[in-house]
């Protein structure tokens, strides 16, 4: 007889915060791969946590998974059933990619991400702890994938993220210690797991950062490791009411493809998306900015705008789309503000956040608004990943490479 998960949770007390250890990931990673052949890269620390918890909350029960598994995955968004291939989500935020491959039958057999809030919403919708820094886990702890996606720390290629730096007299792009460097771990992790192919995720600046040096860093590197390489940037608005322009990067292994894939970008639908369609018929009040905040924004919008520069709020037409979203959103909501009838505009809900980039509505919000917000904002537009995903397996699948 199968366990819910949700029992299984509660029993185990698997709480995600601050505290949350890597021991937790393994104990989650296990269950949610002790069938598919990956199972020895969690089991030895799964076991050794599981038997410390039987301790610590007096159990009565031997500490074995005997008694856990089958498990009934009451989560909003389980690992598919009979999966055609497997992936690992590095820098993983809230799952938004997760979710995408999730959604064309593929299995995630490892996850990464350091920020506990978004681990908890993480574990909140896919049963599973994502392990943290991915700077201090060794490759050959990683299960063998077939692809591994990550949307690598932006934040020292963006517009608004290089401005930042420069104004602290801070480094941006590789020079970043903290965050431009990790880029080196996905390669590192290639060069050595060697998928047969990757999709990674950034901001539009990447292609342009440091005189376009930062950009041919990275893609010398990947080719350098064997991989022939494919990017473009692709605008969300095709797929969500949102303008929201990424680089998006894939790479086949030259080894196995030889430099003959067939891969191309999808091509955007035929649709004209409206943010209206996205809203929420009833919203509370404290999302109307206060007249404090509004003036604010207008006499801002004002003088730069007399500097001649474009900063400011963006008032949106719901009949069209919106600005993008960013991390910062929680602060005052401005770059997409909902115009009202007789009262101020107000910002968006977090749920209406989640509908920006494409999340279902049956995606927990476990956080607060403000965490909210900085999630959704830091996450990808999901559907836009997942067409691109779908031209990737087609792909896998033209070279014989899944079932």
């Amino acid at each position: 007889m199968k366990k819910k998960y949700s029992s299984i949770r509660e029993k185990l007390k698997i709480v995600v915060d601050k505290k949350t250890t890597d021991e937790m990931a393994s104990l989650t990673h296990y269950l949610h791969n002790h069938k598919n052949g990956v199972s020895q890269y969690y089991k030895p620390r799964a076991e050794a946590y599981l038997n410390i918890l039987h301790e610590e909350l007096d159990i009565v029960e031997e500490p074995s998974f005997q008694g856990y598994l089958p498990i009934d995955w009451d989560i909003p968004f389980p690992t598919p059933k009979n999966p055609k291939f497997k992936f690992i989500d590095l820098f993983a935020g809230i799952g938004g990619i997760r979710m995408a491959y999730q959604n064309i039958k593929g299995k995630c057999v490892f996850s990464s991400e350091w920020d506990s809030f978004a681990k908890k919403t993480y574990e909140a919708n896919y049963g599973e702890v994502p392990f943290g820094d991915i700077t201090k886990i060794p490759a050959n702890e990683i299960p063998d994938h077939d692809l591994l996606l990550g949307g690598f720390p932006c934040q020292p290629f963006s517009i608004a993220g290089v401005s930042k730096k420069n104004s602290l007299g801070r480094q941006h792009g590789f020079l970043d210690k903290t965050q431009g460097t990790l880029f080196f771990d996905i390669a590192r992790i290639i060069e050595h797991k060697r998928p047969k192919a990757f999709m990674l995720e950034n901001v539009k600046n990447l292609v342009s950062h440091d005189k376009k040096k930062t950009f041919r860093v990275i893609t010398e590197t990947l080719e350098e490791i064997g991989y022939s390489i494919h990017h473009k940037v692709l605008d969300a608005k095709y797929y969500v009411p949102q303008h929201r322009e990424r680089i998006i990067i894939v790479g086949f292994d030259k080894s196995i493809f030889n430099d003959k894939e067939k891969f191309q970008f999808p091509k955007p639908p035929d649709t004209e998306l409206a943010i209206k369609d996205i809203l929420e018929k009833k919203v509370e009040e404290k999302y109307t900015l206060s007249d404090k905040l509004w003036n604010y924004l207008q006499e801002h919008k004002r003088k730069h705008q007399a500097k001649g520069n474009g900063f400011g709020y963006g008032l949106t037409d719901i009949n069209g789309v919106s600005r993008t979203i960013s991390a910062r959103y929680y602060k005052d909501g401005s770059e997409i503000l909902i115009p009202q009838d007789n009262k101020n505009p107000r910002r968006l809900t977090p749920r209406e956040c989640a509908r920006l980039q494409g999340f279902p509505d049956s995606f927990i919000i476990p956080v607060s608004n403000n965490q909210a917000y900085k999630q959704f904002g830091n996450s990808v537009a999901m559907p836009l990943i997942q067409a691109v995903g779908k031209s990737i397996i087609k792909e896998l699948k033209r070279a014989n490479e899944l079932r």
